[in-house]
């Protein structure tokens, strides 16, 4: 009870939109971090064998589950990496080993344009790590798999077969590149650098907007490349910003420049973030609604997986960034991990399905996960509360 009070009155002096202190930050980190252990052994005790947690059912309030086939089989292992980096605990070590094992087979996977996420950030801790060799060929796997989804005419990788689409590409796709990256390095095979490089360029070409804005899916011919259709899925409607859609667009170009030092890409990552920091639309607790267009606004439900991501990306991109602007990026991060570190988004132990984060958004449209905890939420959510102690120097 002492803690929980204390915690309040940390949230009550600093306030949602207020300068954070570093020192106040990394409290919030620590606290918030050794809370997701404890509510991710929660989760781990109460998980159904041999499937990963999704969401909470809406109607139901029951945890929805996944098989490892589904887009976010990765994180949870993942989560639960960066929670045994924090803590050292083997309990959350063996359940991460555990679940990342479960994934493995979908390293063959050629069905998907998703293995950066499945793939990558369940098994890609174990190699970085330890250099576990077995862990550099389901990743090296992986990587070819992801590669035979290419086509060169269009220079994209595609993302669905499914739906009325010729050729889908959406913007998601952007994150799952980081992988490519990693198997050039590693096998020297600059293949899949090429790949990635020539998805994120045609990515710039066309997904994108006069002020920054993304489109969710452009169509294109796979025989000529040309662009059928600009359109959405998941946003509002074909000219709105879906949030989710900015974030991983963000994240995607921060993670490309890392990668090349390319400053085309740090442009692009940099116009990004001030169309979202800027934006009329952006709630004072900086969590964004589901789409910055959305018609229901201010009564929209909010995005915290959108906020999680961005808050990520902008730590990240803040170091590659003039001191103004490195700043700015850092304090919106700042607030909008005080805000989810809140107990307005963030769970109490032992509730929300013993995920970390409530208030997510997967796809309004179809009024699938709506206002529900998400897997990726608590991902990029326990991600950015590493990355700001590492940017810091605290382990």
């Amino acid at each position: 009870m002492k803690q929980l009070l204390a915690i309040f009155l940390l949230f009550g002096t600093i306030g949602a939109t207020a300068q954070v202190s570093k020192k106040k930050m990394l409290k919030i980190a620590d606290e918030s971090l050794a809370f997701s252990v404890k509510q991710y052994k929660h989760m781990m005790d109460s998980l159904p064998p041999n499937v990963l947690p999704r969401t909470t059912n809406a109607k139901t309030g029951r945890l929805e589950t996944s098989n490892t086939s589904w887009w976010c089989s990765g994180f949870y292992p993942g989560t639960l990496w960066y929670l045994y980096e924090f803590s050292n605990d083997e309990k959350v070590k063996a359940e991460a080993v555990r679940t990342m094992e479960l994934v493995e087979k979908e390293k063959n996977n050629k069905g998907t344009h998703d293995l950066g996420f499945m793939m990558y950030c369940s098994w890609g801790p174990q190699y970085n790590m330890y250099k576990d060799e077995r862990a550099k060929e389901v990743l090296l796997t992986s990587a070819r798999s992801l590669s035979t989804r290419f086509n060169p005419t269009v220079g994209c990788i595609k993302s669905w077969d499914h739906g009325k689409w010729k050729f889908p590409v959406i913007i998601d796709n952007m994150m799952n590149l980081e992988l490519l990256f990693w198997a050039t390095k590693i096998s020297g095979d600059t293949s899949f650098r090429h790949i990635a490089v020539t998805h994120a360029n045609t990515t710039i070409k066309n997904h994108f907007r006069p002020d920054y804005s993304s489109f969710h899916v452009i169509d294109y011919n796979p025989e000529t490349g040309a662009v059928n259709e600009k359109k959405t899925a998941q946003g509002f409607n074909d000219a709105s910003s879906w949030a989710r859609g900015q974030a991983w667009g963000l994240y995607g170009y921060t993670v490309m420049f890392r990668e090349t030092k390319s400053k085309v890409y740090l442009d692009q990552a940099v116009h990004i973030a001030e169309y979202m920091l800027n934006h009329p639309s952006m709630p004072a607790d900086m969590i964004p609604y589901w789409d910055y267009n959305a018609p229901e606004i201010p009564n929209a439900v909010r995005d915290a997986s959108a906020a999680s991501i961005t808050a990520s990306a902008l730590l990240e991109l803040s170091t590659y960034v003039p001191k103004k602007a490195a700043v700015k990026y850092k304090n919106a991060a700042t607030k909008m991990l005080v805000s989810l570190s809140s107990p307005a988004y963030r769970a109490k132990e032992g509730q929300n399905n013993n995920f970390i984060l409530m208030h997510s958004t997967g796809h309004k449209m179809a009024n699938s996960e709506v206002d529900v905890p998400l897997t990726y939420a608590d991902y990029y959510y326990v991600e950015a509360l590493m990355r700001y102690k590492q940017m810091e120097g605290k382990k």
